[in-house]
Order: C-alpha cells, then sequence, then structure tokens
C-alpha cells in the first residue's frame, strides 16, 4: 500500500485571493502557493487577508518548501508571514523569485529562505515529492503548472492559465507534455484554475491588445497618454511601450510598483527600451503633452494608488488636464466596479478623455474559458479532479463542466476553504472543515483572525460613535460634575447641541437611579450608561452609532 496523500485547502477556494494548499505524506509538507487576498468594504482598515495558518500551528517545522506557480499578489502575497513562522526554501521562475524577493526583504524575512530558480521543462524534488515544472500562458510573465509525483500517482496543477495560441513571448501552455503525462503514467488528480468557468468561448489572445493600442496612440496625437494597468501585467505594459515608441513618445512610469517591475523586466530581457526612450516621471512635465507616456498604477482605483491620486488631484507627479488621455488597459476586478467607476468620474470631471475596456477592446483575460477549461481536461483525462481558485459560484461551473465532458459526477469533488482531500489507493475523499478556513487580517504589524475591529470600523464608518464620560464617587453614592457627551460623525453639529441636554439629563437620571439603588460596580454603571445613552439614541435619531460608555471612580 503506498502513503496517503493529504491536500488541505488554507484559503482559494471561495474566494479570488489567499491561494494556499499545503500538500503533505508521511508528516512531510508542501506549500503550493501562498497569497493573499486583497481588502473590501467589509475589511475596513485591513491591510491585507491571509490565509488560515492554524493548521501549521505546531508543524511549521514540518515544512520542507514552497512551491510559488506565478508572480501574482494572491499567489505570492502571504510568503512574508509564512517565512516569518519558519524558514523553507521558495521554488519560482525567475521573473516570479524577482518580485518575491523583493516582498521578503521588505518583511525582513529574506534570509529565512533560499530562492530556488526554476525553468520550464524542469524536474526537481521539493521536499518528498518529484516535480515536473511546465510553461503556462497567464496574465503574468512565466507562469508554472506543477506535475507532481506522489506515492498516489501525478497531481497535476494547473495554476492560473488560459490557452493563448498566439502569446506575447511565444510560451505557449505546454498541452503536449500534459498529453504524455496522461498516456504514461497518467493523472491521478487535477487542480484547475475555475475562475472563467461560468464565462463561454475561449479568451482573446493577448497578441490582440497590441494593435488597439496603437490606434489609441494614433488617434491621440498631440495629447498626453496616460495608460494603467497591472503592474505584473509585463506582457501589457510590453504593448503599451512598442505603442508609445512607434509614435516618438517617450515612457515614463508612475507607481513604485509599476517602476520596480518595469525595472526587473529590462534587467531579465523581458522589456526592451532604448535609455533616451525612458525619462523619470519628474522630468515629465519638461516635454510637450504629444511626446510622453505615463505607464500607471491603479487600474483598480487601489486607495493610494497612483492613478487614484492622481485623479482626486493629489498626486505629486500628475495633474489631469483636458489635454490627457487615460487608458484603462484592465477589467475590473469583481468589488472593485464602483471605486473605479468615481475614478472615472473623477478623471473626468478634471477634462481627460478617459477609455476603457468597456468602450474598447483594452483587455484580455489571464484566466481560460470555458472551452480552454475543457480543452484542458480532455488532454489532462484525469482519474479525480477538484477544481480551485475561484468563488463558489466558479468552483460549481466548473464541477459542472468536467461532468458534460463525461467525468462521473463521484470522481469530482467539491472542495472549500479549510477542507482536506485525501489520496488514498481506494480513490479520492474529502474530510470537511479540517481548517475552519477563518481570515487572518493584517493591521500594519499585527495579524489577527479577530474581525471585532473591522465591525467596529464599519460601524464608525457607517453611525459615528456617541461616547458618554460619568465621573462618580463610589463611597460617597454620588454623581461628580454632568456627565459629558463627546460624538464624532453621529449627527450635524447643530443637531447634536439641540440633543445633547436631553440625552445628558437621561444618563444622568440612568447613574444617580442606579448610584441610589446601591450600586456601586464599574461593570454595571457602564452598562447603566449603554442601556441609556443607546436607548435616547435610538429614541431620538433612528441610529445606531457606536455607543462608548466611560465611567470614572474617584
Amino acid at each position: 500500500m503506498a502513503a496517503d496523500v493529504r491536500i488541505t485547502f488554507l484559503g482559494g477556494l471561495g474566494d479570488i485571493g489567499r491561494n494556499c494548499a499545503v500538500l503533505e505524506t508521511d508528516d512531510r509538507l508542501v506549500l503550493l502557493d501562498c497569497g493573499q487576498l486583497f481588502p473590501d468594504e467589509m475589511s475596513p482598515g485591513a491591510d491585507s487577508i491571509y490565509p488560515d495558518f492554524s493548521y501549521l500551528d505546531g508543524r511549521w517545522h514540518q515544512v520542507e518548501a514552497a512551491i510559488v506557480t506565478h508572480a501574482h499578489e494572491d499567489h505570492i502575497g502571504a510568503l512574508a508571514h509564512a517565512l516569518g513562522e519558519a524558514s523553507f526554501p521558495v521554488y519560482g521562475s525567475a521573473f516570479t523569485l524577482g518580485l518575491v524577493r523583493h516582498r521578503l526583504d521588505e518583511g525582513d524575512v529574506l534570509s529565512n529562505t533560499d530562492l530556488r530558480l526554476v525553468t520550464d521543462g524542469e524536474t526537481l524534488q521539493v521536499g518528498p515529492f518529484s516535480v515536473e515544472f511546465l510553461p503556462v500562458t497567464h496574465s503574468v510573465p512565466s507562469g508554472l503548472i506543477s506535475a507532481i509525483t506522489t506515492p498516489q500517482g501525478v497531481v497535476l496543477h494547473s495554476s492560473d492559465f488560459k490557452l493563448d495560441p498566439t502569446p506575447l513571448d511565444g510560451r505557449l501552455t505546454d498541452l503536449p507534455r500534459i498529453a504524455e503525462i496522461a498516456a504514461d503514467p497518467g493523472i491521478r488528480l487535477l487542480l484547475c484554475d475555475s475562475t472563467n468557468a461560468n464565462s463561454p468561448g475561449a479568451t482573446r489572445s493577448e497578441t490582440e491588445i497590441g494593435p488597439v493600442l496603437d490606434n489609441v496612440f494614433a488617434d491621440n496625437v498631440g495629447r498626453r497618454i496616460i495608460t494603467a494597468c497591472f503592474a505584473s501585467h509585463i506582457h501589457r505594459v510590453i504593448q503599451i511601450v512598442d505603442a508609445a515608441l512607434a509614435h516618438d513618445r517617450k515612457v515614463a512610469t508612475l507607481g513604485l510598483s509599476m517602476k520596480r517591475n518595469v525595472a526587473l523586466a529590462r534587467q531579465l530581457g523581458m522589456l526592451t527600451i532604448p535609455e533616451d526612450s525612458i525619462v523619470d516621471i519628474e522630468e515629465v512635465a519638461s516635454f510637450a503633452d504629444g511626446d510622453v507616456c505615463i505607464v500607471s498604477t491603479g487600474s483598480q482605483a487601489e486607495n493610494r494608488s497612483a492613478l487614484a491620486m492622481a485623479a482626486g488631484g493629489d498626486s505629486r507627479w500628475v495633474d489631469i488636464t483636458a489635454n490627457d488621455t487615460v487608458v484603462l488597459s484592465s477589467t475590473p476586478i469583481p468589488g472593485n466596479e464602483a471605486a473605479i467607476a468615481r475614478m472615472i468620474n473623477n478623471l473626468i470631471e478634471r477634462g481627460a478623455r478617459v477609455l476603457h475596456s468597456g468602450v474598447l477592446g483594452l483587455h484580455t483575460s489571464g484566466h481560460g474559458n470555458r472551452d480552454e477549461l475543457a480543452t484542458l481536461h480532455k488532454t489532462a483525462r484525469p482519474e479525480w479532479f477538484v477544481p480551485v481558485h475561484g468563488e463558489h459560484q466558479h468552483l460549481v461551473a466548473h464541477i459542472e463542466l468536467a461532468q458534460s465532458l463525461g467525468m462521473a459526477a463521484e470522481r469530482a469533488l467539491l472542495a472549500r476553504d479549510g477542507d482536506q482531500v485525501v489520496l488514498a489507493d481506494d480513490g479520492l475523499s474529502i474530510e470537511a472543515d479540517v481548517v475552519d478556513g477563518l481570515y487572518l487580517y493584517r493591521h500594519g504589524a499585527v495579524v489577527s483572525p479577530n474581525d471585532d475591529p473591522l465591525r467596529d470600523r464599519r460601524i464608525l464608518g457607517q453611525e459615528g460613535f456617541v461616547g458618554v464620560v460619568v465621573t462618580v464617587d463610589v463611597e460617597a453614592g454620588e454623581m461628580v460634575g454632568e456627565p459629558l457627551l463627546v460624538a464624532r460623525g453621529w449627527m450635524p453639529p447643530d443637531t447634536e447641541l439641540e440633543l445633547e441636554p436631553e440625552l445628558i439629563d437621561d444618563v444622568a437620571r440612568a447613574v444617580v437611579g442606579a448610584l441610589d439603588d446601591g450600586v456601586t460596580g464599574l461593570d454595571e454603571l457602564h452598562r447603566r450608561v449603554r442601556r441609556a445613552t443607546g436607548q435616547y439614541v435610538s429614541r431620538a435619531t433612528r441610529r445606531r452609532p457606536m455607543i462608548v460608555p466611560v465611567v470614572v471612580s474617584i
């Protein structure tokens, strides 16, 4: 009998983000990706959201390595946190490791790892597993499919992928090698990207974007062009730069991550820009508008991103004018639509002409649609299948697709964050809720699963707070002076002034009544103040601000 292989999903099954799984056999562990989820309006003030690493509590010393499939933050963004818990090598392609190195250096954990370069087609021993790394096409360079040989056969992890027949760098997803593995020794389990599982057809080729961008430059002669895309999308940056150079424009980068990634791409030979054609953002004002192209971050209107700040008039480097054409070469990530709409409105209010994927074909997805997923399934011919990387609707759609291609329902298993799949001699099974699947929230230097601060911030952001300070002499059984009201964001100042006397009277009566009844415990006095304040606020304003009672004993 061969040893069981367990795969525990710490994140990535239910969200577009925090992708991370633990592969293990005989208590030897390997991390497959280690990403973060970007906060949304339900996580105000959180810097990032990590996978639920509680599964590794007491076991970090058993982690022998991490495989990072590509350089997107939802696959590498939590590595610094993990390497703060234990030391282990990280395997990835040159571009991926270049971005990982920077992140780990920022987190002061670079000394806790050995970054091990992987090349296309290479087979390496990673912990207890033999892993063959295959090229895959995605919206970031040098992504890798992992064909992992385990005691229970080959586990194929697709990574994020598409089947682009004409990728910009000529680096095709290696379907022929997947077909060879499927024929001998066979693929026991397929873990496959589900992001576009409910999108019909196939995605457009990245090379189709170049002509569209070229037309934008041809149609905007004499105007300054500001383009925005993901900083990691080097192939898109290459096409923007090519169009700019073809129209005799200088290129400047805006945003720290764009500057850093462009420098890395030039260093690795992925991006070629003549030295006299790239200028510092500080120099842009010295050129005529029609002679420059700015390549910026902020296509998703992220808070404090370069383009969002420029749209709001807060950029140190760029003032948006009526002679600017702003090109958003991306599509909104779900949840970002409102922020992007606000940014576009701000840009237009400042006079800019804004072009985006809803107007022109300025973007194509890095994830394969249903036809491409079907092709991978038909090529891999897996014995078992678990969809990964997607929201619940995407995972379910991918299960249905696999079944429509002839896979038996009992061989396509739907897992969720916190579940563990066990590959054994007699097949694949799910052990549900092995981990809670909790979100780990990073607030600056603090990481915690407690979401109480987020709930409080949501209340504060929507309703404000009402604080009442009461001073009592417990021994004398008396209230000292009048209660003091401190409120923010609850009511307009003039209304607050009108309501304050009645609120203070209600609280004072409650405190005096409690003291007359012989109540001397501060906890009970806190409760009385909170109840009196909350009842008045609800009755008078029908609002539910945060109530903050403070009782001081002298």
